[in-house]
């Protein structure tokens, strides 16, 4: 019976970390990367997740003709460089910000609407025996209507 309190006391302490860091972590979205979208208008989406070093996230979207939009990609400066690419469904990769200095942002339309996948990851910096670095990730978009 312990035992049962032990586990239970010790998920209950993970489960209020978690959703501290998450909490924290849309913050920093709210206040990091939200800004970058101007003058877009926010599609209303917060997309955060923490990240360690030599970690990939991936995020599918699609994206309608006859519209502008701007991705935001920002991480925490402890990240040193937040690197994504866009690829279309042939998996032909249609922008990477490694090409561009890691650039936060891009700015895009599409003739057709489709589906996008967005591929997010914090490169290997820390030496090997380190600690690795993690930090907020977090990713926006914006949109603008075509006049």
């Amino acid at each position: 019976m312990r035992i049962i309190r032990i586990i239970s006391v010790l998920t209950l302490f993970i489960a209020i970390a978690t959703l501290n860091v998450e909490a924290q972590c849309k913050t920093f979205a709210k206040s990091e990367c939200l800004p970058k979208l101007n003058p877009y208008t926010h599609d209303g989406n917060y997309h955060a997740a923490v990240l360690v070093e030599g970690e990939e996230a991936e995020l599918y979207k699609t994206f309608y003709s006859d519209m502008d939009y701007r991705l935001a990609i920002v991480g925490e400066s402890k990240l040193q460089h937040v690197e994504f690419k866009i690829l279309d469904e042939n998996k032909n990769i249609i922008y990477s910000n490694k090409d561009n200095n890691y650039a936060e942002t891009w700015d895009f339309k599409l003739e057709n609407s489709k589906q996008l996948k967005l591929v997010v990851k914090v490169p290997q910096f820390s030496k090997p025996g380190d600690t690795p670095v993690s930090g907020c990730v977090a990713i926006m978009f914006g949109f603008k209507l075509k006049k």
